[in-house]
């Protein structure tokens, strides 16, 4: 009885220390891989191979081994004497050479170059066109309407999408896959202002937030010269002054000169403009004209910034008088005259008649500007003179009419107060006219007088302190032009 009880036992001890045994060759096949993982080189710099005794082996084979009379006759004794892992490569030692260093970074870096990048996020830039609106342009790339509403009621808690613009470039960000899957919006970004970019972006939850974005401009001065070939504005773009230059250029000079009659090809100008460049240096936005000449038939008309005490700003000449006048002679920009003052034949009676204004030829819809401060008389239909506006100005000597107008600005009516330069309506061809045109007239004590004629006096005079601080800064504005390069910096700047 007692031999079987020993017997038995003898097999259980058996059975488990084979398990002990298999459990033990596992987990140095665990290890091993371990190792591997920290060490990829192994096989690089070491081949050889090594037989991993099971560590309970030692302890089993002396002391649990059976003997012949235990067993029985159908296993053999090797069965039991030592239990042996399966053979596997060695770890291999930690670098112990600058040259066994080198061969693992080298390593390292391959297997890291191979691993692949996570995919990028697509974006698409589409530039708005005429009658577009964000809804449009989202629906058209195949965003759902729920989710483009999303998105355009985020952005307009940031940006006014009334002013998109032609032109404009809106940058649209999709989650990554390949093109034509209907991958999720992730953002979209335009830029509102020259400063300021808008945009939107999913928070951590998946919901449209709106986004800001403030850029740093620097403030540059440029210097443009150019010689006039056929247009003032025309050599001025080509120049590199911006649009925005040059008309500021024209209004300040036509209460002095008659573009019509005076600008002759081979007159030049000199202009001294800011402009704002982002990080980059690309140009962003324009900033005040500081300082312009004319040149015309040989005679230099000069004209500087500045701001007085009060900070009132406003261009003088070079002895510090203001060249505002008290009406302008052009009251429409890019016009030509088409009809003088006096007597003609009238295109549409076909008999002479005395005709009592100017007429400048502009296409329909130009903007109309008031010759100068004043308060609207009369406005509305006029007979022959279609839609009319006459400005009082002053202390009621002079007045101003406009005729044939298309259409009125908003704001326009009798007894309202109009600065000038304001826009009070648009060139159209009512009344008694054979197309387009403005008929401009200027009044004296109720008299039309020829606009082409009349000599108004200046304006202010700069005296005292602000005459010298007026000279101070001419000085260091001619300082400045000096020290700016001019001509093709300028239009290398523009074409950026």
């Amino acid at each position: 009885m007692r031999d079987r009880i020993r017997r038995g036992s003898l097999r259980k001890a058996a059975g488990t220390a084979a398990k002990l045994a298999a459990f033990a060759a596992s987990l140095g096949v665990i290890l091993f891989a371990a190792e591997r993982i920290s060490n990829p080189d192994t096989d690089a710099r070491d081949n050889t191979t090594a037989t991993i005794q099971a560590p309970m082996s030692s302890l089993l084979t002396p002391q649990f081994a059976p003997s012949p009379a235990d067993r029985g006759g159908d296993r053999q004794p090797e069965e039991t004497a030592a239990i042996v892992a399966p053979q596997m490569p060695m770890p291999a030692p930690e670098p112990d050479s600058a040259s066994d260093a080198r061969g693992a970074d080298r390593i390292t870096e391959t297997e890291v170059d191979a691993v692949a990048l996570p995919p990028r996020p697509l974006q698409r830039v589409v530039a708005v066109r005429r009658g577009d609106t964000l809804m449009d342009i989202l629906l058209s790339l195949g965003i759902s309407r729920a989710e483009a509403h999303e998105a355009v009621s985020a952005l307009a808690s940031v940006y006014d999408l009334r002013g998109l613009r032609p032109g404009q470039e809106i940058t649209f960000t999709f989650a990554p896959g390949a093109p034509g899957e209907g991958q999720p919006l992730v953002g979209a970004w335009l830029a509102a202002r020259a400063d300021r970019d808008v945009g939107v972006a999913r928070d951590s939850a998946g919901r449209f937030v709106p986004q800001q974005h403030d850029k740093q401009l620097v403030l540059r001065p440029v210097r443009a010269q150019g010689v006039v070939s056929s247009s003032l504005y025309e050599a001025g773009l080509q120049a590199g002054i911006p649009a925005t230059v040059m008309v500021e250029m024209i209004r300040i000079f036509s209460f002095d000169v008659d573009f019509q009659r005076e600008i002759q090809p081979g007159d030049s100008f000199d202009v001294f403009f800011e402009r704002f460049v982002d990080g980059e240096g690309r140009a962003a936005k324009s900033g005040a004209l500081t300082f312009a000449s004319l040149t015309l038939s040989g005679k230099r008309h000069a004209v500087y910034r500045f701001v007085d005490r009060d900070g009132q700003v406003d261009f003088y000449n070079d002895r510090g008088e203001s060249v505002r006048k008290a009406l302008l002679k052009t009251p429409i920009d890019g016009a030509r005259l088409t009809s003088g003052f006096g007597n003609r034949m009238h295109p549409i009676l076909g008999y002479s008649a005395f005709h009592k204004g100017v007429d400048f030829g502009a296409p329909a819809g130009t903007p109309i500007q008031a010759a100068g401060d004043g308060i609207v008389e009369q406005k509305g239909w006029n007979g022959g003179y279609g839609n009319y506006v006459r400005i009082r100005h002053g202390g009621g000597e002079y007045a101003t009419a406009y005729a044939h107008l298309s259409r009125f600005a908003s704001g326009i009516a009798d007894g309202a107060r109009v600065r000038q330069g304001q826009i009070i309506g648009y060139v159209g061809s009512t009344g008694r006219s054979t197309g387009p045109h403005l008929h401009y007239e200027i009044l004296r004590r109720g008299a039309q007088v020829n606009p082409v004629n009349v000599k108004f006096p200046t304006g202010r005079k700069l005296e005292g302190v602000d005459l010298t601080r007026f000279r101070y800064a001419r000085a260091e504005t001619d300082r400045q032009m000096a020290q700016v390069e001019t001509g093709a910096l300028a239009a290398a700047q523009q074409r950026e």
